[in-house]
């Protein structure tokens, strides 16, 4: 890392790759640093420079596979480049977004679909967003009314998604619907579809929202919005079984932001309280500025290296439920206790934007309640680790 006061520790990295892959990925984002990105959020303007030099290094489609484009490194690369442009002061949640979309279309598109948007996806040149959430659904996917019922000429799209992020950038929506076909009063089947942002009958409402970051989320209203019959991602009515393809790559590259955002803080905190003086001795040499800095710090390790395992799962194709939900959780504590911690080693200072911390704060929070609730974390730990009987 460029903020190289503090020497994080190897055993996160995976493969013998991954030192050099984080090395480039800390020195080119690290020559926009937290300024620019702060900027760009003051702007309300989008990271355009920053988004192009990712993709021109091949890192947005690190996760592809060689024959669409990407660098086929799997989600264990995508991971490292997360954490690595959070951990340089810029926290990107269009990466996250990369990470549901790319995979869902690669393992379940047809080859058209593979075709017509992988190669574009990793060049970074077009994006996509994500639709699932809804204001009366929440995390119960089975509620789902946005609901696509086939046409003569392909499918009739209607409903309501909520806290899409970065509908205004994106070429197309991948949006999970109740199929309309299959569908009963009694049981909800879904579908998954790529939805043009452009098409008629959709209406973008951007949510006035604390975070402090280049995507906006929105809600969006589909009103009768016509599809051609290609729209359909993989097979009618598997739409549950296919969004998990999408679902555990999330949860870790959610972790993953917050595991850079983290070691950002660390670095932050640590530098000052060894510049940081106080009559004649350093801060840092105190233990009540010491102790909780070190505390959070075996924290954050110990979420990176949960959130590399459950990526190295994954990629493996093992079961890497468990893992990804496990460090999404630990990433989310930890990291807030991270930052925290730096905001309160800088004192007043922690809360102006001059120090790069507190602007930090609500993105971390996010991954607190997003893409899952901590709450449904502990109820999937709960019954699937724990053999308990369900509380839902």
């Amino acid at each position: 890392m460029s903020l190289d006061n503090i020497s994080f520790s190897p055993l996160i990295e995976t493969a013998e790759h991954h030192v050099a892959l984080r090395e480039s990925v800390a020195k080119l984002v690290g020559g926009f640093g937290r300024k620019y990105y702060q900027d760009v959020v003051a702007r309300d303007a989008s990271p355009v420079e920053l988004w192009k030099a990712l993709a021109d290094a091949g890192f947005v489609g690190a996760h592809i596979s060689e024959q669409y484009g990407g660098s086929g490194g799997g989600l264990a690369d995508l991971n490292i480049i997360i954490e690595e442009t959070a951990a340089q002061g810029c926290p990107l949640l269009y990466l996250v977004i990369q990470s549901i979309c790319a995979p869902m279309i690669e393992r379940h598109g047809s080859q058209e679909l593979k075709d017509r948007w992988l190669p574009a996806l990793a060049a970074g040149t077009k994006k996509m967003a994500f639709g699932i959430t809804e204001p009366n659904a929440g995390s119960n996917t089975h509620k789902i009314t946005t609901t696509a019922t086939s046409t003569n000429n392909g499918w009739s799209l209607s409903g309501t998604k909520y806290w899409s992020s970065g509908v205004d950038e994106a070429e197309a929506m991948l949006v999970v619907a109740r199929d309309g076909d299959l569908s009963t009063p009694e049981r909800s089947v879904l579908s998954l579809f790529i939805v043009p942002t452009d098409a008629p009958g959709i209406t973008k409402h951007r949510i006035d929202a604390a975070l402090m970051s280049p995507e906006k989320q929105f809600t969006v209203f589909f009103d009768d919005v016509k599809l051609e019959r290609d729209a359909l991602v993989g097979v009618q009515g598997e739409g549950l079984r296919q969004v998990f393809v999408g679902l555990n790559p999330e949860r870790v590259a959610a972790a993953a932001v917050n595991n850079g955002i983290a070691c950002y803080a660390i670095n932050k905190g640590s530098a000052y309280a060894k510049d940081r003086s106080v009559w004649g001795a350093p801060i840092g040499s105190h233990q009540g500025v010491s102790h909780p800095m070190a505390e959070a710090y075996i924290g954050v390790q110990s979420a990176r290296l949960l959130t590399a395992r459950a990526a190295q799962m994954f990629d493996n194709g093992e079961d890497a439920a468990e893992a990804a939900n496990m460090a999404k959780f630990l990433a989310a504590e930890s990291s807030l206790k991270a930052l925290d911690q730096a905001m309160q080693v800088h004192g007043g200072n922690g809360l102006a934007f001059e120090y790069g911390l507190a602007d930090l704060w609500f993105i971390a929070r996010l991954h607190k309640t997003a893409p899952v609730s901590r709450e449904m974390i502990l109820n999937y730990v709960a019954s699937h680790s724990l053999g308990l009987p369900k509380s839902y």
